[in-house]
C-alpha cells in the first residue's frame, strides 16, 4: 500500500520553543533568517515550498535565508495566516482556500470561477491585469499585516475519486464529497453534501465510508495518499477548482524590514518558480497517472461534460448571489471577467487544437 500522507507521518518542528523563538531579526553579521511554515508535512508540495525557498537562499549569496518548516510546526494550517500576521511566523506557503473563512472573495486568488482561463491567466491577471492591487486592498480592508505573492499555475484539478465511474450529472446528486473553499459552495448548489477535511484525512474518512468522494489536487499526491487503494475510479478535468496556486506570504512589518534587493529576491523567487512548478509538477503528475492505470488497476475517465456544465451553471448562481452581497466580491470578478474575455479571445483564436496533433501522432 502506498504511503498514507497524515498528521502521525508529518514532520515536526523539533526545534521551535515557542513563538518567541521565531523572532528573527537581522544577525550580527548583517545576514537576516526567516521562518516560513509551510502547509505541507510530505509529498511534492513541500518538495516545491522547499524549490521556491532553495531559489531565495541561492540568489541572495547568505544575506537572507528562509527556513522552511513543516506542516503543524508552530501552528495549525488555519492558524498560519493569524500566526504571519502577529509575527508568530516571519512566513508562509499555503493556498488562499485555507483561509477563505474570513472573506468569499480570498478563493477569487486560486480557486474561484473559470471564466474559460486556466491558473496560468489567473496569474497573467494577478500580475498585469490588476489581480495584486486587488489583493492588497483586500488586505488592508481585513487589517492584516502581511505581503504575499502568487505562483505556480496549478494544472486543473481532477474531480477526484468515486466508487463507481460517473456518467451523468444525476449522480452527483447526494453524495458525500470533500473539497474547500468556495468549491464547497459549488457543489452544494448541485446537491452535494460537502464535507471539507485537510488532505491526510481524506482517504481515511473514504474507506471508513464518511465520504462517498474526494479530490485533493493532482495524481501524485492522491497516489501518494493512497486514494488507489480506496477507490479504482478516478475522473479528470472539472470547474470546481480549475485554476489554483500557491501563496507565500510574510509578515509585513518584517518585510519592509528587508533591503530593496532582498525584497525584489522574494518577489522574483516566487516568479521563477512558476515555471519551474509547471515543468517539474507536470511531469511528475503525467508519470503518477500512468503508474495508477497501468500498474494499480485505476480506471481513469475524463469528466462528463454534463456534470461540467452543471458546474458552470452552479458557479453562476454562487457568484451572482455573493456579488448581491460583497461589493468587494463583485468588484475582483468584474475585473477577472474583463481580463479573461481579452486574453481568451485572442489565445481561443490564435492556439492551434493540440488535441488534433496529440491524436495525429498517438492515436
Amino acid at each position: 500500500m502506498s504511503k498514507t500522507l497524515n498528521r502521525r507521518n508529518f514532520l515536526r518542528g523539533t526545534a521551535v520553543a515557542g513563538a518567541g523563538a521565531l523572532a528573527t531579526p537581522a544577525l550580527a553579521d548583517g545576514h537576516t533568517t526567516l521562518k516560513m511554515q509551510a502547509a505541507w508535512g510530505g509529498g511534492i508540495f513541500l518538495e516545491n515550498a522547499q524549490s521556491y525557498v532553495d531559489r531565495v537562499n541561492a540568489m541572495s549569496g547568505g544575506s537572507l535565508v528562509i527556513e522552511l518548516l513543516p506542516v503543524n510546526a508552530v501552528v495549525k494550517t488555519s492558524q498560519m495566516q493569524d500566526a504571519v500576521h502577529r509575527g508568530v511566523l516571519d512566513a508562509a506557503h499555503y493556498v488562499p482556500a485555507y483561509w477563505y473563512s474570513k472573506s468569499k472573495a480570498a478563493s477569487l486568488f486560486g480557486t474561484g470561477p473559470c471564466f474559460g482561463w486556466s491558473s496560468q491567466e489567473v496569474l497573467g491577471w494577478v500580475y498585469y491585469g490588476g489581480g495584486q492591487e486587488l489583493f492588497d486592498e483586500l488586505m488592508a480592508s481585513l487589517n492584516l499585516n502581511v505581503v504575499s505573492f502568487f505562483n505556480s499555475p496549478m494544472p486543473a484539478q481532477p474531480m477526484g475519486w468515486f466508487k463507481e465511474e460517473i456518467k451523468d450529472a444525476s449522480q452527483m446528486d447526494g453524495l458525500k464529497y470533500r473539497t474547500v473553499g468556495l468549491a464547497a459552495d459549488v457543489l452544494l448548489e448541485m446537491g452535494m453534501s460537502v464535507v471539507q477535511l485537510p488532505g491526510g484525512e481524506i482517504q481515511p474518512a473514504m474507506k471508513s465510508g464518511l465520504i462517498d468522494a474526494a479530490e485533493f489536487n493532482n495524481p501524485t499526491s492522491d497516489r501518494d495518499f493512497g486514494m488507489q487503494d480506496v477507490s479504482k475510479h478516478y475522473h479528470l478535468a472539472s470547474f470546481h477548482q480549475s485554476q489554483e496556486f500557491f501563496e507565500v506570504t510574510f509578515n509585513k512589518e518584517k518585510f519592509e524590514n528587508l533591503t530593496d534587493a532582498q525584497k525584489a529576491i522574494l518577489k522574483h523567487a516566487s516568479e521563477a518558480e512558476n515555471s519551474n512548478f509547471y515543468w517539474h509538477n507536470t511531469r511528475r503528475y503525467a508519470s503518477d497517472l500512468a503508474t495508477l492505470r497501468d500498474e494499480q488497476g485505476v480506471n481513469v475517465y475524463r469528466t462528463p461534460d454534463s456534470v461540467m456544465q452543471a458546474q458552470l451553471e452552479a458557479w453562476d448562481i454562487v457568484v451572482d448571489r455573493i456579488s448581491a452581497e460583497d461589493e468587494f466580491f463583485a468588484k475582483v470578478v468584474e475585473s477577472q471577467k474583463a481580463y479573461a474575455k481579452e486574453v481568451m479571445n485572442y489565445l481561443n483564436l490564435n492556439q492551434p487544437d493540440y488535441k488534433l496533433a496529440y491524436k495525429h501522432y498517438f492515436g
